[in-house]
């Protein structure tokens, strides 16, 4: 793309993107930042709730349970039927189980895995083979201050999303060359569901609220700025990189 103003240089018009995740929270604004923005979208997740979501945002809707391999291996496939080709990727699905780490089921440890790092690398990998033969793409990863952390109660999560970070690296190591942008977000504290046990918690709430600089919890739309930078030209020459949305946390 060759952007001829400053405003095109930001722009997702005419661009289809596949949004895991985008029936809820980070994942459903950020599947409306790009609707907004122009782009025909496709989300993707496990809940009947994609169905009506898809609806209410102008978008096509995929069901998909990414746990499961077969399916997860399936649904760029899907995804470029419905659009008519992929031109951004945004993994944002996720799962998130809490027992002491003593305690952990082998179950649940598989489980958050599945979603949270195997089904990233299974929809880049599709997503990179169709990007690298139009010599041009978006692959936009959700890591998580678990990237840089390791938490409590969470050592599955915390693996998995440290996998992440690394991966999008990885990726961009061999596709920069080849004008494929691969990124990732790391969202802060945001009140959605996978903060459900924080948020209101009279012990970690006040704990992590006097680190974060903003003052607040962030909110899923704090995540549109930046997918769209990330999903544009604006951001062709950006590669490997972890973009805090964390009100200054990780500064403090």
């Amino acid at each position: 793309m060759s952007p001829s103003s400053i405003y095109d240089l930001f722009s997702v018009r005419g661009r289809r993107a596949l949004v895991t995740g985008g029936s809820a929270g980070l994942g459903r604004a950020m599947a409306e930042a790009l609707v907004e923005g122009g782009a025909r979208v496709a989300i993707a997740a496990r809940s009947d709730r994609v169905l009506s979501v898809a609806k209410e945002i102008g978008a096509v809707a995929l069901q998909v349970d990414l746990a499961d391999r077969q399916q997860a291996l399936a649904l760029v496939d899907r995804a470029v039927e419905a659009l008519g080709g992929l031109d951004i990727l945004v993994n944002d699905a996720g799962a998130q189980v809490r027992h002491p780490a003593e305690e952990f089921p082998l179950e649940d440890w598989d489980h958050v895995l599945a979603v949270n790092l195997d089904a990233v690398w299974i929809l880049a990998q599709a997503a990179g083979r169709v990007m690298l033969a139009q010599e041009h793409g978006k692959i936009i990863n959700v890591a998580s201050l678990m990237s840089v952390f390791g938490g409590i109660t969470i050592p599955a999560y915390a693996a998995s999303k440290g996998g992440v970070a690394q991966l999008t690296k990885a990726l961009a190591n061999e596709w920069a060359r080849h004008g494929v942008n691969v990124n990732a977000i790391i969202p802060g504290y945001m009140d959605t569901q996978l903060t459900e046990a924080l948020v209101g918690n009279p012990d970690r709430e006040p704990l992590i609220l006097s680190r974060i600089p903003a003052g607040r919890w962030g909110r899923p739309a704090d995540m549109k700025g930046t997918v769209l930078f990330l999903a544009s030209a604006a951001s062709d020459y950006v590669h490997g990189t972890l973009i805090p949305v964390d009100g200054g946390y990780l500064g403090r």
